[in-house]
């Protein structure tokens, strides 16, 4: 298929690149804790590998797997070590109760990385709408994405897919902030409505 490296070593990032792996993707795990990048490695299997924090990254794709509060000055570092990638943020903007955003009115975390990166990078909003631990489930799943750069979208859109995932385009890139608002409404349906965090969005396509 291709080859895909993951920023950042959390669960979130395990999740995605276990189902990469099975989906016969290449996978590149880079972090800043390079032993505990080697350990993730390891335990995934699949040919997995490390790469070096803030080298150029192996893959096309590049999933940023970070929080992000680190996302843009990750981005920043990397610098032109980025440069005519298609940058997948999957990054949550909640605040620390899961109330609101603390992205200013106007814009995304999604925008903001984008701004920071090289000019032939191109970043698509994707995954932050799926807790981490049920994406490891290995369910099918329906996952949104936005996106302004139509090639980026089309190479994204077919590896959530491959991922044994449903790739639904929202946009572009100005919608993340909306696919960010979903956030909060996860967490109050969890903690309310579904009373379990085990729990995903789905849309019914009629026909």
């Amino acid at each position: 298929m291709s080859s895909i490296s993951i920023i950042g070593l959390g669960g979130m990032g395990r999740a995605i690149g276990a189902r990469a792996l099975k989906g016969g993707h290449a996978v590149e795990l880079i972090g800043r804790d390079a032993a505990k990048a080697k350990d993730l490695a390891a335990a995934l299997g699949g040919g997995a590998t490390v790469g070096t924090f803030g080298a150029v990254p192996v893959g096309d794709i590049v999933v940023l797997a970070v929080p992000y509060a680190s996302a843009v000055p990750v981005v920043a570092q990397y610098g032109d070590a980025l440069a005519g990638k298609f940058i997948i943020d999957i990054s949550n903007t909640f605040n620390a109760d899961a109330t609101g955003l603390v992205i200013p009115e106007g814009t995304s975390g999604a925008q903001e990385i984008a701004k920071a990166v090289p000019a032939s990078a191109h970043v698509v909003k994707a995954f932050n709408t799926v807790f981490g631990h049920v994406l490891a489930q290995g369910r099918p799943l329906d996952v949104f994405f936005a996106g302004d750069d139509a090639r980026a979208k089309a190479d994204v859109s077919a590896f959530i897919e491959s991922l044994g995932l449903r790739p639904l385009d929202v946009g572009g890139l100005e919608m993340a902030r909306w696919l960010e608002g979903v956030g909060p409404l996860l967490m109050g349906l969890a903690r309310n409505g579904a009373g379990t965090f085990d729990v995903a969005l789905r849309v019914d396509l009629p026909g």
